[in-house]
């Protein structure tokens, strides 16, 4: 009988792939609701040797508590007393930010802007100064204009390199392999649904053309698809106003931890969708789209473009591209204001 100690590894064990190399893994925001359980994920992640968690309160706390879990890393925990933020950064190779305030009931990613955007403002800037090289994840909502700020800061301190900026969209793939498993009655293990566009409401693109359920019903497909974009609410109104998605986020955002850690490494065909400074249709004003890409030693090695698809989707697409060059510019102009207040 396997003790106590290894049913907790191997339970996770999908995040916990022996590595000969050694990395910094820095969670900006870890003592939120997803902050807290992506440290218990990460700690587990063999991957990670160094985790440096940080936070305004409680990170200290959230790095005691982890460090007692039995695998191969140190933990120190990170408040804004003696210079935490830039000692937690120093030496980094991923810095994953989860910090700002959750959804509330009837609130879009979009009304949380105003306060997470200054948040993620700060943050990028401290990244920018401390950690300039290192993989750089955003989780913190909205991704759609988050990312665009990071950029836009990263780029003021002449630091930008854009493939090593990812906004976390992965939430939105796994919300999708899962309800088409509930549609299909199949094993959500071995459901592939790429998810593209952003990271809001219709923004969210799932291309079930290009799964083995392209032919579901009509109506049974729009109802999939609508669940898929606005999965978050479900979850909202769930938590009866008291939080938003926390534990499946911390998931998504250990997923793609993972997935950058293993093309750091060196490991080879690792793809996800992400949300990243994207070629494919920035002739039409679109900077950042989400879209499979290949992870490699040095970020995003190949962005892959999306094939033939349904004309459903095509017309998805060309919805998603309208919203998302409004996000963007948001971001962009947020950034702006924020870094003449620097001066």
């Amino acid at each position: 009988m396997f003790s106590a100690r290894r049913q907790l590894i191997n339970s996770f064990r999908q995040f916990s792939t022996s590595s000969i190399n050694n990395y910094k893994v820095s969670v900006l925001g870890a003592n939120g609701g997803i902050g807290q359980p992506l440290s218990l994920l990460l700690k587990l992640n063999h991957k990670v040797t160094d985790l440096a968690l940080y936070d305004l309160r409680g990170a200290p706390g959230v790095a005691a508590d982890v460090s007692h879990i039995p695998t191969n890393s140190t933990v120190k925990g990170y408040t804004p007393d003696n210079d935490g933020l830039a000692t937690a950064l120093k030496g980094s190779d991923v810095v994953i930010i989860p910090a700002g305030v959750p959804r509330k009931p009837g609130m879009t990613r979009d009304d949380l802007f105003n306060t997470n955007a200054s948040i993620v403002a700060s943050l990028a800037l401290a990244v920018a100064e401390n950690s300039p090289n290192a993989a750089i994840l955003i989780i913190s909502n909205p991704v759609n204009s988050t990312v665009p700020i990071v950029a836009e800061v990263l780029k003021s301190k002449g630091v930008y390199n854009p493939k090593k900026l990812f906004g976390v969209t992965t939430l939105d793939v796994i919300r999708a392999s899962r309800f088409i498993s509930e549609v299909a009655n199949t094993d959500p293990t071995k459901e592939q649904v790429t998810v593209v566009g952003g990271h809001s409401g219709i923004t969210i693109v799932p291309l079930i053309s290009k799964t083995l359920h392209k032919d579901i019903a009509k109506d049974v497909k729009d109802a999939l698809i609508n669940r898929i974009q606005f999965g978050g609410d479900e979850v909202v109104k769930a938590k009866d106003g008291a939080g938003s998605a926390t534990l499946s986020m911390a998931t998504a955002g250990a997923r793609m931890a993972n997935s950058v850690l293993s093309g750091l490494s060196g490991e080879k065909d690792i793809i996800e969708p992400t949300f990243i400074d994207n070629p494919l249709y920035k002739s039409e004003g679109v900077e950042f789209f989400s879209s499979p890409v290949t992870l490699g030693p040095d970020g995003v090695h190949e962005i892959h473009t999306l094939g033939t698809i349904a004309g459903f989707e095509e017309e998805m697409i060309a919805a998603a591209k309208e919203t998302l060059k409004k996000n963007i510019q948001k971001g962009v102009d947020f950034t702006g204001q924020f870094l003449a207040k620097q001066k």
